[in-house]
């Protein structure tokens, strides 16, 4: 009877152990919407982050105004969240106590105080590399009335001398009631399409899209201006934003024209380039796909936010009019330990499935001795224009974002009618397509 008593009891407790199991509540999911901070310059930038399912199918999701970015891998186990960005060399660990994550955002690209490939390890690790991450469960806002909320709809000038020559910047704001996005454009392109709405006496938008954390305060001052403020990953302090129609009136300079900014030396000199590709093979402009093409060359880097835009965009392009005979060939620079790796420009070309041909021209600094031709180049990105001849018919500094409204519109327009334009020359032809710029 003992031996049975025990037997029952040791069953039991088998029984219990198997029950506590059973009913130990689930792990927490983490799908859904999440209001997020990033540190940068000890300023705490809003963002917004979106995960969605779990374990390594998890998908991570940041947002550039309405345009997404999302992870080249995940995995959510265990309260360890890690979420990849490869494509920017940009990642996100944190770990999930009572139901807010905690962690570090690390991102190693050119400019951003990290050497290459720092980041990654420190990352994986859990090192305090990097910038602080936090979220908490998004909470929709309380809705803000529209009443006495000013206006600022449109497109403002920042004067600001830059070492790229520029003397004043734009401020695009697209206003909807209390809401707005925004971005500031310079002759690179811009800094991305930041979010927000009116705080109490101004106007607060942020955003972070993998690479580039911004956070504008935008303040309406009783002279018509704008107060700016800066801050994050770039902080340009305390700025004023003019009418363009004020800013003519007081004497004040343009921002610089884009299709101007960068030319070459001879318009009538053929555009050599002479580049490995992605697999090690030398590609040069006398390669037969080129001949007798339309080519867009693309002075780019995979460490540069305004050329991840470019490249979505490019991708359109090569779709529409590839077999009316475009081509276009990125000529890319990385850092010497990217060109060893090849990570992040592989990561690149699979995340915005890249279909044109990406050679690797050399390091940043290499710009200047490597495409030689160009006069002024100093954007990131920057897109010259060859005609059928070989010979550079147009060119356009930087990239303008959907983030940049009206601008973004502008560019495509340009884009599509030179492309077009040069479409219809004949090889051999007089070059009455070339730009004005030009001639």
């Amino acid at each position: 009877m003992r031996n049975l008593s025990t037997r029952v009891t040791g069953l039991a407790a088998f029984a219990f152990g198997i029950g506590a199991v059973a009913m130990a509540a689930p792990a927490e999911s983490l799908e859904g919407r999440w209001s997020a901070t990033v540190v940068q310059n000890g300023v705490a930038i809003p963002f917004r982050l979106d995960i969605s399912g779990e374990g390594k199918s998890a998908i991570g999701t940041l947002y550039n105004g309405e345009d997404k970015e999302t992870t080249t891998s995940a995995n959510i186990q265990n309260g360890k969240v890690e979420l990849d960005f490869d494509h920017y060399l940009t990642w996100i660990t944190a770990t999930v106590k009572n139901g807010e994550l905690d962690g570090t955002i690390a991102i190693s690209r050119r400019g951003n105080g990290n050497k290459p490939g720092e980041g990654e390890d420190a990352a994986k690790n859990g090192k305090a590399l990097g910038s602080p991450f936090h979220a908490t469960r998004y909470v929709v806002p309380p809705a803000t009335a529209a009443a006495n909320i000013p206006s600022i709809d449109g497109v403002w000038e920042i004067p600001h001398e830059s070492p790229k020559g520029e003397k004043a910047w734009r401020l695009i704001v697209q206003q909807h009631g209390a809401d707005i996005t925004t971005s500031i454009l310079r002759v690179d392109g811009d800094t991305g399409a930041l979010t927000g709405g009116w705080q109490g006496d101004k106007f607060v938008a942020s955003h972070f899209d993998g690479a580039r954390p911004g956070l504008l305060e935008i303040t309406p001052q009783t002279d018509g201006t704008l107060k700016v403020v800066s801050g994050g990953s770039n902080r340009d302090g305390v700025m004023t934003a003019y009418r363009p129609e004020v800013a003519r009136s007081m004497g004040l300079p343009e921002p610089a024209n884009y299709q101007t900014h960068t030319s070459v030396r001879d318009p009538n000199e053929v555009f050599t380039y002479s580049f490995p590709d992605t697999h090690g093979k030398i590609v040069s402009n006398e390669d037969p796909r080129f001949k007798n093409h339309v080519v867009l060359a693309i002075v780019t880097g995979t460490w540069c936010p305004n050329c991840h835009d470019e490249a979505q965009y490019l991708v359109q392009l090569y779709a529409k009019y590839h077999d009316k005979g475009l081509e276009i060939v990125a000529l890319d620079f990385e850092e010497p330990e990217q060109q060893s790796s090849m990570k992040r420009v592989n990561a690149f070309i699979k995340q915005y499935k890249v279909p044109y041909t990406y050679l690797i021209a050399g390091a940043p600094d290499d710009m200047w001795d490597k495409v030689p031709q160009a006069v002024n180049l100093n954007t990131w990105p920057a897109t010259l224009f060859i005609g059928k001849d070989g010979r550079v018919k147009a060119t356009h500094a930087g990239f303008a974002s959907p983030g940049s409204g009206v601008f973004n519109t502008q560019l495509k327009e340009e884009f599509t009618s030179t492309i077009e334009r040069l479409l219809k020359e004949k090889v051999g032809g007089s070059g009455s397509g070339q730009s004005s710029a030009f001639e």
